[in-house]
């Protein structure tokens, strides 16, 4: 009974350790990138990212104490948190964000090792993956990789809407629509659409927990080209906007509008692929 109750003890001990040096070491960071970075429409998806990897940590946090039990703890933890803390300090020091940010799995996976062992971390592995998410791309890399992204999707807009016999043309990532010019954006087709959009698809696959290797790894292949043909079918939807009601529509509240048929389109392409390979698994087993 007294070592049940010394365990309880120490657990409780070290998830308020857990917390208390998460906050005092990341608060800083997290008040600068919400006053910040996370505050443009770009990269507002990082907070929802974090709420989300710390609702599934929460979610798998009773697995891991039973994983727990019969593990000792790794003193490979003080490498991770060594790493960790290193990251930190460069980012901080010298206003990498890739670095600051970033430390915060390694530190937390250092943390986990040191308190519950190699085979209860394990248990977290998709939601520190997940945190990947959140952590803002340096800018010559979100450049680099959008303008080929926009030049794909303007590319296949141009030829959907030749096909149906439209008057368009196209000069790079520029849509001449009839009498209306239209940019291609980095928010309509850029990087970070692409990444929010992986995210959304990496947690339904989560969340779904199919035991099927062939799905699995059939439906994280699909995630980036149905990810870029969201963003045709949103390029799409704004260009038939002005095109047929004018630039103030396809620029006011029906622009937003098309950003919420860019997440739905996606989601109902993720489940139905899904649903797909998941009959095409069930006749292969058959």
């Amino acid at each position: 009974m007294m070592t049940k109750l010394m365990g309880a003890r120490i657990m409780q001990v070290s998830s308020l350790l857990l917390v208390s040096s998460i906050l005092i070491l990341y608060l800083p960071t997290l008040y600068n990138l919400f006053d910040g970075v996370w505050s443009s429409d770009e990269q507002m998806h990082g907070p929802l990212v974090l709420a989300i990897s710390i609702f599934l940590i929460y979610r798998k946090w009773d697995e891991m104490q039973a994983l727990a039990v019969d593990q000792p703890p790794s003193n490979l933890g003080w490498v991770w948190i060594s790493v960790a803390i290193f990251l930190y300090i460069v980012g901080r020091t010298q206003q990498i964000i890739l670095f600051e940010l970033g430390s915060l799995i390694p530190f937390l996976a250092g943390i986990g090792l040191l308190n519950f062992g190699r085979k209860a971390l394990r248990a977290q592995w998709f939601p520190l993956f997940f945190m990947l998410f959140m952590i803002p791309l340096p800018n010559a890399i979100v450049d680099l990789l959008t303008m080929p992204m926009k030049i794909f999707v303007s590319y296949c807009v141009e030829h959907i809407l030749y096909w149906f016999d439209y008057p368009i043309a196209r000069t790079g990532v520029i849509l001449q629509l009839g009498q209306y010019k239209l940019l291609v954006a980095n928010a309509c087709a850029g990087l970070h659409t692409l990444l929010t959009l992986e995210a959304m698809g990496l947690l339904y696959l989560s969340l779904v927990q199919r035991d099927s290797f062939f799905r699995n790894t059939t439906m994280v292949l699909l995630i980036i080209p149905i990810s870029l043909t969201a963003n045709v079918i949103r390029v799409l939807v704004l260009s038939l906007v002005t095109f047929h009601f004018g630039d103030e529509a396809g620029q006011g509240y029906l622009h937003n509008f098309a950003g919420m048929v860019l997440f739905i389109s996606a989601l109902l392409l993720i489940i139905s692929f899904d649903n797909l390979v998941q009959y095409i698994e069930n006749k292969r087993r058959k």
